[in-house]
């Protein structure tokens, strides 16, 4: 705790917020920052960072919420999938209310019967697949780099123990093709990206290049109020530098080089595919699928699905506010009739949905 402590004693706090004050007097314009980590947005909202920046500093949420980011038509999948008689559907819990077409939702549906179960780790899905040889088990896989190796870990544990009968849903998406897209959006003009420190322990510092390929700043920051004004520090110094590099103010988390065993893991399970994004629609390359050799274990090979009739949810603005062009309190429905008690839309379900985390901390 009394490491904690030190990222939030308040004389640092004061210190770094004289530091971005005289900073920010440094550059003749207003300077657009995004965080790209839903557990960024959480931190920043948690100890009320906003009210307490320089007036030229304008920090907007991106898609760093891997619950948020999953689309309709996938929702809509998972729903099929996980509401057939055979079938038990094991998903991490955020995903579990997570509204498809019609508002209909994986509680929704376990509610009625289906054999929806929480995991709290890919591991307990072997347990399951032991216990019931005559069904299929189906994982949901969603998140980023970070959690992908996990599940491509546990898809060589199934190889390894001979279980035939569990089988992977992929959900998950690559960071580097949304930032990519997030650089050439028209309607957004970002001058840094304060980067995901536990993206950032697997990929290491190679997944920013776009960034800094397009002259803008980049540094992958810790999660402390301490570590996220030092990092938004770190941009502005490379703004009023004319720089374009990609700093680590994370170092006790965080090298250059990230985790090649991981990134081996995974590569050796999963290869990149194009992949639907709410909020950036279709990006090539930004998802991951199973690799030839591990068909077997894809849960898209094991059913016959039909033509889903996706739609987002009426009035929902997550899609915007995903791309941050649009804030939670700019949505028709935010704290009206979405709320997290009665989510309309991803961004409110998640506890790193930035909605969610406006509504909780204001």
């Amino acid at each position: 705790m009394k490491f904690i402590d030190e990222y939030r004693a308040p004389s640092l706090i004061r210190g770094l917020l004289a530091a971005l004050t005289r900073e920010a007097a440094r550059i003749d314009r207003k300077v657009t920052l995004m965080e790209v980590c839903g557990t960024h947005t959480s931190a920043i909202g948690r100890f009320g960072l906003k009210t307490l920046f320089p007036p030229k500093i304008r920090l907007v949420s991106g898609p760093g919420c891997p619950v948020c980011v999953t689309s309709v038509p996938d929702v809509d999948k998972a729903l099929f999938i996980a509401g057939q008689p055979d079938v038990i559907f094991a998903t991490f819990g955020d995903m579990l209310r997570v509204p498809g077409s019609g508002g209909e939702s994986l509680q929704k549906l376990r509610a009625r019967g289906a054999d929806i179960r929480v995991v709290s780790s890919a591991a307990q899905v072997a347990e399951f697949a032991r216990e019931n040889p005559a069904r299929r088990i189906i994982l949901m896989g969603i998140g980023f780099e970070t959690t992908a190796p996990t599940m491509a870990a546990s898809v060589l544990s199934w190889r390894r123990k001979d279980i035939t009968n569990a089988y992977l849903l992929s959900v998950h998406k690559l960071v580097p093709p949304a930032l990519k897209a997030l650089i050439s959006d028209e309607e957004l003009s970002i001058d840094g990206f304060i980067c995901p420190g536990h993206v950032s322990t697997i990929t290491g510092i190679a997944a920013y290049s776009a960034i800094t390929d397009a002259g803008k700043a980049a540094v992958i920051a810790g999660f402390e109020p301490a570590d996220i004004l030092e990092g938004m520090l770190m941009i502005l110094k490379q703004v009023a530098e004319n720089r374009s590099e990609i700093e680590i103010q994370y170092s006790r988390g965080v090298d250059r080089e990230g985790n090649p065993r991981a990134r081996q893991v995974m590569d050796s399970v999963f290869q990149a595919v194009d992949a639907q994004w709410r909020g950036l629609g279709l990006i090539p390359g930004s998802g991951l699928g199973l690799r030839e050799e591990f068909a077997s274990y894809d849960a898209d090979g094991c059913f016959e699905m039909p033509q889903f009739k996706s739609a987002e949810p009426r009035g929902c603005s997550c899609g915007e506010i995903l791309r941050g062009i649009r804030e939670p309190r700019e949505c028709p429905l935010f704290r009206i009739s979405c709320t997290p008690s009665t989510p309309v839309g991803p961004c409110m379900v998640s506890s790193e949905g930035t909605c969610a985390a406006h509504y909780k901390y204001g």
